[in-house]
């Protein structure tokens, strides 16, 4: 497990102290999203689609230490847009240190080697720089539509694991994903010597500008991570429940729980989760209070939620059941002991889907040949 003791410490206390509290709903990590902008235009982001004079707009360090204050979850993620943007980051990540918040600061990573340089952060074990890294180079490049993005991006987490800071990755796996190039991929980022990385299903954001690539079906999903995270190398550290990577690999079945990653923006508490947005409201209470969380959820029938497998819905779910049962926690400790999940099945796969185009337009007949398609081509496709 790419994860410090001292914050599965924390995180196992707090989870417990709910529990124990008789609290069914409970917040987990804060998606803390200070700004939309960014300074890249990926076709699968939905963020970036607002008009100008929202994209302007920051949470002032003041609403931040608010929400952080109102959600009592022990994580804080920082995502946007790109907050290396926000002129007052290193006050928001100051104010999380001191309230002892673990903190991912969600970069794209290409201001992360100036910002370094110019000593914006110091190295602290509550923050952790968490790079967007969606593959290899050509594959990264495509998914962000801008070519060299990739090697801005490993310039920054070598500067930054040089200088003792915690890094991570954060993968988003698009339809058309090469399993082969993404296991490649993973030991990229082990030899760059991040602590742990993370990888997600791409779930349909109804404002991304690309709706064709994301992953449509849950049986393909789990195919797709069957292959990926069967039969592991050892050296692999993901930053992940290990009961969620079996989620997605289809060994369990879990229900979405959108309130253990609660989202606060410039508008407010989002009601349900990052993902969906159905309304804001003005408090934390309000959130948890005040929503129709049974109207949300695959076995609600919602048809929005039916496809989606993203970690912000269903790693709480998968944490939760670690500390729920007897069942739950002897599951966590075998798959952190037996972590290689060997199956010939899945390697035979992997050696079939070598002689297949793969690509986030493979189903139009565009592929990746050695170099990225630029953003142009994806916006003509």
């Amino acid at each position: 497990m790419g994860v410090p003791v001292s914050q599965m410490y924390t995180v196992a206390s707090y989870v417990l102290k709910q529990r124990l509290s008789g609290r069914k709903r409970y917040p987990l990590v804060l998606m803390l999203e200070p700004l939309f902008r960014c300074n890249l235009s990926c076709a699968g982001c939905g963020k970036i689609q607002y008009p100008a004079h929202i994209l302007k707009r920051d949470l002032s360090v003041e609403q931040a230490m608010k929400a952080v204050d109102e959600c009592p979850a022990p994580m804080v993620s920082i995502p946007g847009g790109e907050p290396l943007l926000h002129p007052q980051i290193r006050e928001i990540v100051d104010g999380l240190i001191a309230r002892k918040k673990y903190i991912y600061l969600c970069t794209n990573a290409l201001l992360l080697k100036q910002k370094l340089e110019e000593g914006l952060f110091e190295p602290s074990k509550y923050l952790t720089f968490s790079v967007h890294m969606d593959g290899q180079e050509e594959h990264h490049d495509f998914a962000v539509c801008r070519e060299g993005t990739y090697t801005k991006a490993v310039e920054g987490i070598r500067l930054a694991v040089e200088r003792g800071f915690r890094v991570t990755t954060n993968t988003t796996l698009f339809d058309g994903a090469d399993p082969n190039s993404v296991r490649k991929f993973f030991d990229e980022m082990m030899e760059l010597g991040v602590e742990g990385m993370m990888v997600s299903p791409g779930y349909a954001y109804p404002k991304a500008p690309d709706q064709k690539s994301f992953l449509q079906e849950r049986r393909k999903t789990n195919e797709l991570f069957e292959m990926i995270l069967s039969n592991r190398k050892k050296g692999w550290r993901f930053n992940q429940s290990p009961l969620f990577l079996e989620f997605l690999m289809g060994k369990r079945e879990y229900e979405c729980t959108p309130w253990g990653n609660p989202t606060y923006n410039i508008f407010g508490w989002q009601k349900p989760c990052y993902l969906l947005q159905d309304g804001y409201v003005d408090t934390f209470e309000e959130l948890m209070s005040g929503t129709q969380w049974e109207n949300y959820g695959r076995a609600s029938g919602n048809p929005s939620c039916q496809q989606c497998m993203v970690h912000c819905g269903y790693e709480p779910t998968a944490v939760d059941h670690t500390f729920a049962s007897f069942g739950g926690l002897w599951g966590t400790i075998k798959a952190m002991i037996f972590n290689i999940y060997a199956n010939p099945g899945a390697k035979s796969r992997l050696e079939v889907e070598k002689t297949k185009p793969h690509g986030p337009l493979a189903h139009l007949g565009l592929t990746i040949e050695g170099k990225p398609l630029k953003k142009e081509a994806v916006e003509a496709a």
